[in-house]
Formats: structure tokens, C-alpha cells, sequence
């Protein structure tokens, strides 16, 4: 897919408060310092699309930009260990859980876990919860450029030994790199080819 347009369009407090859902939408979700807006800005080719920060738990709207004028990419908050107080982090969690089950327009949930690190208990449960309420979701593995090929290769294969503990089958898994903009081109291409099956078979979200 070719990005030719990336816009902001509204950053929202309430899935309520959300653009109105008549194009399909792909939300990116990870926890805090996952790596999420670095990526956003790969896949759009731009440096400053969504704002990148060293503090975890920067992103607290709901983030909407149009690509191409043909379909939503959401920036939601993260999730985990941000620096916010007990209330404001369940406030958080209600809105990521209300749009996530609301928008009738996501087509497609990006989780992204940090490709460094062991099975975290709270993406596992993140994880688990998309599958009990059947929410369609990928995994992107992030930050691949860290460690050595290898390295990168075992983690990704523990994670999904322990993820194939509870699950018959995986979704779809990506690889990432935002600073060698590795991985991105297949993300899009699902994006692509899931607008053009929608498209083909008159799927409408008004």
C-alpha cells in the first residue's frame, strides 16, 4: 500500500466522541513504551505523525487519523505500568475496553508486544481478553532491531509456545522494526487487501 495521505483528524475522550465510524478502522494497542507511535510513524512515513515520548503513558486519547482518505488508523492509550495515578488508570482502561467492544468499525486490532522481553503476564491477559470477546486482532512484535536475529527469532517462539498453551490456532504476527522500517509493508498489505475484500463484498459501517 502506498501512504499517500496521513492526517490527523481528532483526539477523543469518549469512544462516544469518536469520528463517525463509516470507514473501516485499525486500532494499534501495546503497553506503555511498547514502541506504538514510533511504529505509527513508520507505516505513515512521517516523523511526527503520532508523538513519541520517553515518559510510558503519554498517549491517553483516543487518536484518530485518516490515511489515504479511505480508512482509520487509531492511536489508543497503552496499557500496563504508566505513570498515572490508580483512578486515572482505571479511567483508561474503561475507555480502551469501551471502544475496543463499541466501534462497530474496527476491522482489526493491532497488539504490540515488545520483542525484547519474555511472555508478560499483563499482554497475555490482554490477549485472552480479546479472544473471550471475540475481538479480530493481530500480534506485532516490535523493537526487533534490538537484539541479535536470533535472539529476536527465540523470543517470538517462546512467546508463542506459551500463547499456543490456550490457543488452538495463533492470528496473524508481524515482526517490526521502527527504525529500520522493517515489517511495515506486510502490516499494510493486510490493511489493503482487507479494504478490498470489504470494498468487494459491499460491507458498509454507516
Amino acid at each position: 500500500m502506498l501512504i499517500k495521505t496521513a492526517e490527523f483528524v481528532k483526539s477523543s475522550e469518549k469512544w462516544q466522541n469518536c469520528p463517525e465510524p463509516n470507514l473501516p478502522e485499525y486500532a494499534f494497542i501495546g503497553r506503555s513504551n511498547v514502541g506504538k507511535s514510533s511504529l505509527i510513524n513508520a507505516l505513515m512515513n512521517r516523523k511526527d505523525l503520532a508523538k513519541t515520548s520517553q515518559t510510558p503513558g503519554k498517549t491517553q486519547l483516543i487518536n484518530h487519523f485518516l490515511v489515504n482518505g479511505e480508512w482509520y488508523l487509531t492511536d489508543l492509550p497503552g496499557y500496563g505500568y504508566a505513570r498515572v495515578s490508580k483512578s486515572s488508570r482505571k479511567d483508561f482502561e474503561k475507555l480502551i475496553t469501551n471502544y475496543i467492544l463499541n466501534r462497530k468499525n474496527l476491522v482489526n486490532l493491532f497488539v504490540l508486544v515488545d520483542s525484547r522481553h519474555s511472555p508478560q503476564k499483563i499482554d497475555l491477559e490482554f490477549i485472552e481478553w480479546c479472544g473471550e470477546n471475540s475481538i479480530p486482532f493481530s500480534i506485532v512484535f516490535t523493537k526487533s532491531d534490538k537484539l541479535k536475529p536470533k535472539e529476536t527469532a527465540t523470543k517470538v517462539e517462546d512467546y508463542k509456545a506459551e500463547l499456543l498453551k490456550t490457543w488452538e490456532d495463533l492470528p496473524e504476527t508481524y515482526l517490526t522494526s521502527a527504525e529500520k522500517k522493517t515489517g511495515g509493508d506486510e502490516i499494510l498489505n493486510f490493511i489493503e487487501k482487507t479494504n478490498d475484500f470489504l470494498i468487494k463484498n459491499y460491507v458498509s459501517f454507516d
